[in-house]
Parts: C-alpha cells; sequence; structure tokens
C-alpha cells in the first residue's frame, strides 16, 4: 500500500488495512470451530475460559479488560458458562457491585480437553515461527496504540465536559 501515489484512493478495498486484519481474524476464529465445537465452547466462551485458566478468579471488569469485551457482550457468554457448569459467578462481599468469576472443577477439568487446541491451530497456519512472533508483536503494537489514543480521547473529552 504505497500512499505517495498520484493515483492512490484511499477508499478502494485493497488500501483498507482493516480488510486484511478483519478477514484474516474471521478466517482464523473459523479455524477454532471444528476444535471447539465437541468441547461445546464458542471461540468467546474459550477465549473467556483461556483468561481464568490463567489468571483465576477475575472480576466481570478484569475479564472484559483483558479480552476487550465491553460487558454487553462479555455477560451472555458468562451466563451460557455458568449454565453449563463450567463457572460461578457471584457478587463480590467487599463490593456487591462487583461480579466476581471463579471456575468451577468442570470448568478446570475442561483445561485439558483442550490443551491441544493451540497447536491444532498452528498447523493449520502457514506461518513460519520468525513470521509468527513479528505477527504477533506487529498485532501488540497495533493494540497498544489504539489504547493509547482511546486514552488521549478520554481525556480530551473529560477536559471539555
Amino acid at each position: 500500500m504505497n500512499t505517495s501515489q498520484p493515483d492512490f484512493d484511499p477508499l478502494k478495498l485493497e488500501n483498507q488495512l482493516c480488510f486484511p486484519l478483519y478477514a484474516a481474524a474471521r478466517r482464523v476464529v473459523g479455524l477454532y470451530t471444528p476444535y471447539l465445537k465437541p468441547l461445546g465452547l464458542t471461540y468467546t466462551q474459550y477465549l473467556t475460559l483461556l483468561a481464568l485458566w490463567e489468571y483465576g478468579d477475575q472480576s466481570v471488569g478484569d475479564i472484559c479488560r483483558l479480552l476487550r469485551l465491553d460487558c454487553g457482550t462479555l455477560t451472555p457468554v458468562l451466563k451460557h458458562l455458568s449454565a453449563d457448569g463450567l463457572i460461578r459467578r457471584q457478587r463480590d462481599p467487599a463490593d456487591e457491585r462487583v461480579v466476581r468469576v471463579s471456575l468451577t472443577p468442570e470448568g478446570w477439568a475442561l483445561r485439558e480437553r483442550a490443551v491441544e487446541i493451540p497447536g491444532q491451530i498452528g498447523a493449520c497456519l502457514p506461518l513460519d515461527p520468525q513470521d509468527a512472533m513479528t505477527l504477533y508483536r506487529l498485532l501488540y503494537r497495533l493494540l497498544a496504540a489504539e489504547d493509547a489514543c482511546s486514552e488521549e480521547q478520554a481525556r480530551k473529552e473529560a477536559a471539555s465536559s
């Protein structure tokens, strides 16, 4: 994408950085379906469990931040995981406004069934380890830049209020 060319059209689909990111993300997420379906999980449920397996008990807000999801998106996911007996949701006794999420023994046991998924997905992706690490670093750099931009926008909005 060479934006300095005189005939560069900023509205052409092929000139959008967002499009290959979006299309690749959809394809990669789709690769998970045949591995998650036997576990009875959606991709978002899997991400939620990953966060809980790694960090243990968390507040709903903490999970939202970890997964970069809003509460309205995460709440139905948590309800489903709770109904399936994989997590427990309870009010924090120190602050009734906070809902804490913890894994049940069944939720912890599911980890053993999911442990092979990252390797199975990696085998489906045509990236050597160096390219995969480069892509990983670039994506996290984009996320960090977006975080900084969002924080700056929030500061400007607060200052103008």
